[in-house]
């Protein structure tokens, strides 16, 4: 990415940061633990767009392999490789980016509005498309390799615990982005 000025450094810093927050308000449900992180990410990529947003996440997972403590319940360093959570990680990047892709694909279209109360959702089910199967892939080669889970009980343990809730807060991600949206696109178009 090209030319990063200070306020968009600080922005992609804020979304990192934010995400580090929302890893700390965690809630322990089995192997996955429920957390605000998905909130940030869904904002990461239709606040900052596709490559910032996705730079931000890219950053908030960077700063976790290096050691600093930033995942759910404080965790950090490679060894979260190995955890079943990291595929929700990897997922967070990839779910931003596309986020981002599809507000900056609406972004001159009449129907935004209604564009943003879908956007976030196609973000939450690109987590779990990355997450489960590294889940599943990690139960049944280092966690349970003696007894490997079926996929069902992967989906028992890092989806249908989270559905209701992560739809809710793809409900407020988009709400939020639609207030916030108009600002931001008037400070860019001032600068």
């Amino acid at each position: 990415m090209k030319n990063l000025n200070t306020r968009d450094m600080i922005l992609v810093a804020l979304m990192a940061t934010l995400t580090t927050i929302g890893a700390y308000i965690s809630i322990p449900l089995g192997p996955v633990p429920f957390t605000l992180q998905t909130f940030f990410v869904m904002l990461s990529g239709m606040l900052l767009g596709s490559k910032k947003g996705a730079l931000s996440m890219i950053v908030y997972v960077s700063m976790g392999l290096v050691g600093m403590p930033v995942f759910a319940n404080g965790m950090s360093g490679l060894s979260i490789i190995a955890k079943p959570t990291f595929g929700y990680l990897l997922g967070f990047i990839i779910a931003s980016y596309v986020i981002g892709k599809l507000a900056e694909m609406t972004k001159e279209k009449e129907n935004q509005k209604m564009w943003f109360t879908v956007i976030p959702f196609v973000g939450m089910f690109i987590i779990y498309l990355v997450g489960v199967p590294y889940l599943f892939m990690i139960f049944n080669t280092l966690i349970t390799p003696d007894s490997p889970i079926n996929f069902v009980t992967a989906l028992k343990y890092g989806f249908t615990p989270f559905i209701l809730i992560d739809s809710i807060k793809a409900v407020i991600a988009g709400i939020v982005a639609m207030a916030v949206v108009p600002t931001l696109n008037k400070m860019y178009s001032r600068a």
